[in-house]
């Protein structure tokens, strides 16, 4: 199951031969703020339901969707509405819960970063493609999303993080990953007692040249320190420019994994392979809804498709 919300830029930034950065329109700019979901049977060729149009009129971004060891399916997304005391609490994110993926309840709108100013007093603009992630050891969920104090979301963005046993109280929001780039669009997966960061560098620009793409860091514990691993694109990066909202499940039928990532400027989708989550390889015989950005990918059962077909169609 995949679920991603649709969107094509108006405009797409460019930086030039010389260095430049260049603002080049679009044609058919469009958005659709709202979650839809696509099934496939090989992780590769994916089917959206309903035509391709939205199974939830609920407004979100960048929806992260995952079942937790409840069995409940819990949403995270960037957006989601605006809180009444949003001067004193911040920007917030959108949290609702599922029990069948058809029927959705908005829980709350989480102001993570209400209690963190910078150095002027000021709070961050922005809580962008927030995630979840349940740790096992520890018996409790780990958030996941970035800010920035900035005027941009894009601008020196870094990744934050805190927990939850009830998702009703919330511990500090904490800083997870301080690389020297700006970051964004962070997605977390452990395997054999390793972490797996996975993220987007957000750099473009007349001192760094279009570096806009997929990265990876590694830990040996969930909060940290991780260690970047360099990758062989573009000077460290694991899959091409201009690439954001990774997420990676293991390969469908076999051994391996895949990581899926948007061309967000291109209106294109794509999905690597890996045998070791370090070394990946682009799979080209791979389709997408039109227009998919920012998916999530999870697995669900056949019986949990039919139901979904049966509720939207295909």
């Amino acid at each position: 199951m995949l679920t991603y919300f649709r969107q094509r830029y108006p405009t797409r930034v460019e930086i030039t031969a010389e260095g430049k950065v260049v603002e080049v329109p679009l044609p058919d700019p469009m958005q659709v703020e709202k979650l839809h979901i696509a099934l496939s049977a090989d992780g590769k060729h994916w089917t959206p339901l309903g035509g391709n149009s939205p199974v939830w009129e609920q407004q979100m971004r960048d929806p992260y969707v995952r079942r937790g060891p409840d069995g409940v399916w819990r949403l995270l997304a960037t957006g989601g509405g605006r809180r009444p005391d949003r001067q004193q609490t911040g920007p917030s994110c959108l949290y609702a819960t599922s029990d069948d993926l058809i029927h959705w309840k908005v829980v709350d709108l989480l102001p993570l970063m209400k209690d963190v100013r910078n150095d002027k007093g000021g709070m961050v603009r922005n809580i962008w493609a927030p995630e979840w992630f349940y740790d096992k050891e520890n018996g409790d969920y780990i958030l996941v999303w970035s800010s920035s104090f900035e005027d941009a979301g894009w601008k020196d963005s870094r990744l934050w993080y805190c927990r939850t046993r009830d998702w009703k109280e919330f511990t500090p929001a904490k800083v997870l990953f301080d690389p020297p780039y700006s970051v964004i669009d962070g997605t977390l997966i452990e395997n054999g007692g390793r972490y797996y960061l996975f993220h987007k560098e957000e750099e473009f620009g007349e001192l760094t040249g279009e570096r806009r793409a997929i990265r990876l860091a590694v830990s040996d514990d969930l909060e940290g320190p991780y260690t970047i691993i360099e990758g062989p694109l573009n000077g460290g990066q694991i899959v091409p420019v201009i690439t954001e909202g990774p997420s990676v499940t293991a390969a469908i039928g076999g051994e391996g994994w895949l990581l899926y990532y948007d061309f967000c400027m291109t209106d294109r989708f794509g999905v690597s392979y890996s045998g070791n989550l370090t070394d990946w390889s682009a799979i080209e015989d791979a389709s997408f809804p039109s227009e998919a950005r920012h998916g999530t990918v999870s697995v669900i059962s056949h019986d949990q498709a039919e139901k979904l077909i049966g509720a939207y169609g295909m």
